[in-house]
């Protein structure tokens, strides 16, 4: 990883699939983490799901710095909300949403 970064920002969401769009739901997520991983500034992206099978999803990217983070998010909504709707029609409520600061040192993030 680059020596100049000081710091990444990595963007925390846990949701969960409506009843019955469960599986639009997860093609959904995964399509939009597909497409961030692709835009400079991204550093990874990824999803997991619960072990306890309650369906809850672990949605986490990183990017380089609260810009890169704007300028990707503003181009999930163009790009992909405005194709399908956005996630709001399959989500089974508001989801958990952080965003952290983190030392890239204490992440092994790929070169």
């Amino acid at each position: 990883m680059s020596s100049e970064i000081k710091k990444v920002f990595v963007e925390t969401v846990v949701c969960a699939g409506a009843p019955g769009k469960e599986a639009r739901f997860m093609r959904m997520l995964e399509s939009r983490q597909t497409y961030k991983r692709r835009q400079e500034g991204c550093l990874a992206a990824w999803t997991g799901t619960s072990i306890d099978g309650a369906g809850m999803v672990l949605v986490q990217s990183v990017f380089v710095d609260n810009n890169a983070w704007k300028r990707i998010s503003d181009e999930v909504m163009k790009a992909l909300d405005s194709k399908d709707g956005g996630m709001e029609s399959v989500l089974a409520g508001p989801p958990l949403v952080g965003m952290f600061e983190i030392d890239p040192e204490k992440l092994r993030l790929p070169q």
